[in-house]
Parts: C-alpha cells; sequence; structure tokens
C-alpha cells in the first residue's frame, strides 16, 4: 500500500467501451469518499463523454493512432502527463501500453498499481475440464483493489452511479413517448457468441411493439448494424433508431433517461448500469462469473443460456471462442422469456 497520501491520481484506462464504463462506478466512490483527490482519467477521445460533470475528475484524451502513437508517441505521453503533477497512477487497464509507461512512471518514482485482470483463473474458467464453477471477482472488485494498494479503499457499497442527463435537442428529436415507457434496445455485440439471434430479437421487438405501452429505442453503430435497426424502426410503430443519428454524448444523454435497457453482455449494459438504469442482459457463450455483469444488477436480470444443455459455458471471456454445436446456445432463451422480464422488472416502475 502506497503510505503517503496523494491528491492527483492518474486512473488509466484507454479501452474497451464498456471497460471504460465500469471505471465510473468506482471513481465516482472514490472522489465522494475522499473529497480532497483528483482524479484525471487517461482514455480515447471518444469515451470522453462518459465522464462529463463528474466532480474532481477529469480527461486526458490519449491520441494513440497519431502523436502517442508507438514508443517514441507513448514517451510524449509520458511526458505531458507528468506536466500535470500526477501524485500516483492507478492502471485499469494494464496492457502492452500502460506497462511501457510505468516504465516511464519509474523514472520519476511515482507510484504505479497495475489492474490484477485474474488471467489464470479466467482461463481456468473456460477450460471444459474445470474441476470447479465458481464466480470469479467482478471488475469492480478488481479496480477498487488497485485504489486500495494506493491507500483509497472502496468498497461496492460506496461505489455510485451517475445522475440522469437532460436529452439533449438531437435526442429528443427521436423519440415521441406520448406516455409510453421510454426502454432500449442494443441487440449486437462484439462477437457472435455474445450476440442474440437477430430472428429471434425481432420477435422481442414485434411483441414489445404490440403492447403500444413502450417507445422502444435501438441502438448500435456500422453500416450493417444501422440497416438492421432502419429496418425494424419502419416495421414498428413504437421503435426510434438512434444508431448513426446521435453524437455519443447524445446517446449517453437519452440511456440515462431510459426505464430500462436490454443488451447483450456488451458496453451498452454497462453504459445504462453506469446511469442506475435497470438492465437486462442475455448471455450466450459467455457468463457473469467471469466478473463482467453491469453494476449494482440484480442476478435475476441476466438471462443465461442453458448450461445443462451446454455444459462448456462459458467457452471463452469475449464471446470469441465456442467449440463445435455452441453456436445455437442463445436459443435456449426463448423471446418470451425475454419479454416477460422486462414486464416483469418495468411493471414494478408503475
Amino acid at each position: 500500500m502506497v503510505t503517503n497520501k496523494t491528491n492527483h491520481i492518474l486512473a488509466v484506462r484507454l479501452s474497451a467501451m464498456g471497460d471504460v464504463a465500469m471505471t465510473v462506478p468506482v471513481l465516482l466512490g472514490v472522489v465522494k469518499k475522499y473529497p480532497q483527490v483528483n482524479i484525471t482519467v487517461l482514455t480515447k477521445g471518444f469515451t470522453a463523454p462518459i465522464f462529463e460533470n463528474i466532480p474532481n475528475v477529469s480527461v486526458f484524451k490519449a491520441d494513440v493512432k497519431g502523436r502517442h502513437k508507438g514508443f517514441l508517441g507513448l514517451w510524449k505521453l509520458y511526458k505531458e502527463l507528468k506536466a500535470l503533477q500526477i501524485d500516483a497512477v492507478a492502471d485499469l487497464h494494464n496492457v502492452l501500453r500502460s506497462s511501457i509507461l510505468k516504465q516511464f512512471f519509474k523514472l520519476s518514482k511515482i507510484p504505479f498499481i497495475q489492474v490484477d485482470k485474474g488471467r489464470a483463473a479466467k482461463k481456468a474458467l473456460v477450460n471444459p475440464e474445470r474441476t470447479s464453477f465458481i464466480p470469479l471477482p467482478t471488475t469492480f472488485e478488481r479496480y477498487s483493489e488497485v485504489f486500495n494498494k494506493l491507500g483509497y479503499p472502496i468498497t461496492i457499497s460506496e461505489m455510485g452511479t451517475l445522475s440522469k442527463r437532460p436529452i439533449t435537442d438531437s435526442a429528443k428529436s427521436l423519440i415521441n413517448p406520448k406516455g409510453k415507457k421510454l426502454i432500449g434496445v442494443a441487440p449486437f455485440a462484439a462477437f457472435s457468441g455474445k450476440m442474440y439471434p437477430l430472428p429471434m430479437m425481432e420477435k422481442v421487438i414485434a411483441a414489445l411493439n404490440s403492447t403500444n405501452k413502450y417507445q422502444i429505442v435501438l441502438f448500435g453503430g456500422g453500416k450493417k448494424e444501422i440497416e438492421v435497426l432502419a429496418k425494424w424502426e419502419t416495421q414498428f410503430k413504437n421503435c426510434a433508431n438512434a444508431a448513426g443519428k446521435l453524437s455519443f454524448s447524445d446517446e449517453l444523454s437519452l440511456i440515462s433517461n431510459l426505464k430500462l435497457m436490454l443488451a447483450m453482455d456488451s458496453g451498452n449494459a454497462h453504459l445504462a448500469a453506469m446511469f442506475g438504469v435497470p438492465t437486462v442482459t442475455i448471455w450466450g457463450v459467455t457468463h457473469p462469473y467471469a466478473g463482467f455483469s453491469p453494476f449494482n444488477q440484480p442476478k435475476h436480470h441476466a438471462l443465461l443460456s442453458d448450461r445443462k444443455k451446454y455444459p462448456a459455458i462459458p467457452t471463452s471471456i469475449y464471446g470469441n471462442k465456442y467449440p463445435d454445436g455452441y453456436d445455437k446456445v442463445m436459443e435456449t432463451i426463448l423471446p418470451e422469456t425475454i419479454v416477460q422480464k422486462i414486464n416483469e422488472i418495468l411493471k414494478t416502475q408503475d
């Protein structure tokens, strides 16, 4: 543990979006419990809006494809960061890039604590010949341990969520709830092993649309995703497609005002949860035991594929690997089950 109290901490988390979002509850807890602390988050420019208006938290944008690219670029980045009078570094990423930065900060004898990603334990978890199946520490616990070693212990119960943001004019132009509950659907994920089959998701949206009780906002990105969501927007009268129409900051304002988010084991789930939005997640070949469940969401909000039928689940941490015959694991989660769960949660809000 670092014994000398520090006042300016650099928190490093460059990617991915979901992992960046998962830093928010921890940082909120730290600055609330230790109001003398200022935190600068080193992240990519795209994710900077996540940290807007958090007291005592600012963002330094890493230009990893430009002036901070490569070894010399990282040296330049170190010099720029050192000029901010950093007292200690909380490396919440622990990759080659941040490990190089660690060596530079050693030159100034600035404490640099790296997150323990638990790589060996995660490798054991996805081993089909595993001898035990128990939950690993959550990402929030792993992040908090870094601050604990810096002398700022923080527990899960002391972490927090962001306040609702005003819906921007651009976001308002997309929706017309007319007394309906605003719910989000983010049907995509980085890997197919984490994505609910689109024909089945269409059935979910059709069922939600038919109730006429909900305004459904569709989230995604990329040309093919936008094409699918645009089709659903046309097909279902209570659907609005946000993909490709809003800035990231505008999307966050909209997400913060949702009554519920339906998502995969993906970044959108974590974006919703960091605002305290009830979040239903659908899990394929990944599993909550790896520690990536959205913040402060009840266990029953996670809908899991059938491990009795597919005992090798989880087959990978990120959903990018699965054995033959495991491409249809999500078909064990019926659209009716998802719709029932959403209706059940929203009913409690009446």
